[in-house]
């Protein structure tokens, strides 16, 4: 079976937004804004929501706050994945990974080719797990944001969605550490 299992109860997820970015205020974050109606409106937990500057450390300190809160189990950033000298949200990102992800940075390029053609290059959305919290780097647009929401997290953030999810595995993210 592909899709949602209807037999299934649905599970809230305890998710972050962070939009990192230079620019953009609180007022003004229309990609954040977007992340928070979509994954509220799926019947998800807004767990924190924070706005940094495009710099490694301050992205870093969020993130690594929100890894140690075991009320959180995603993050969402949107913004700093493009290639100016001012985008360090993958690098911030990819240094704090246990593991990556790589396949949801291969989905999201084919489903933003879909709507951008050969632009899609520019992105470098990203996602890992760390201390058993999923973490995701969205470009900052509301439209790639729209896109990486309605086409991979919605699925892979509903325990019900089959043959298989990011929820159904949150209690074996660390095991490692509980083998002798």
């Amino acid at each position: 079976m592909k899709g949602i299992d209807q037999g299934l109860d649905f599970i809230p997820v305890r998710i972050a937004v962070l939009t990192v970015s230079d620019s953009r205020s609180p007022e003004e974050d229309r990609s954040g804004d977007l992340l928070v109606s979509r994954l509220t409106a799926a019947g998800h937990r807004l767990a924190d929501r924070a706005l940094v500057r495009d710099e490694k450390a301050a992205i870093q300190a969020r993130l690594r706050g929100w890894i140690a809160d075991p009320d959180v189990d995603v993050v969402i950033s949107t913004g700093g994945t493009g290639l100016t000298g001012r985008d360090v949200t993958v690098e911030a990102h990819e240094e704090l990974y246990e593991k990556a992800i790589n396949a949801f940075s291969v989905l999201f390029t084919m489903l933003s080719y879909e709507k951008v053609g050969t632009s899609a290059i520019q992105s470098r959305a990203c996602a890992g797990v760390a201390g058993g919290t999923y973490l995701f780097a969205l470009p900052g647009s509301p439209g790639a944001c729209r896109d990486a929401w309605d086409g991979i997290l919605a699925a892979q953030l509903d325990y019900r969605h089959r043959p298989c999810n990011f929820v159904e595995i949150m209690p074996r993210l660390e095991e490692h550490k509980r083998r002798k």
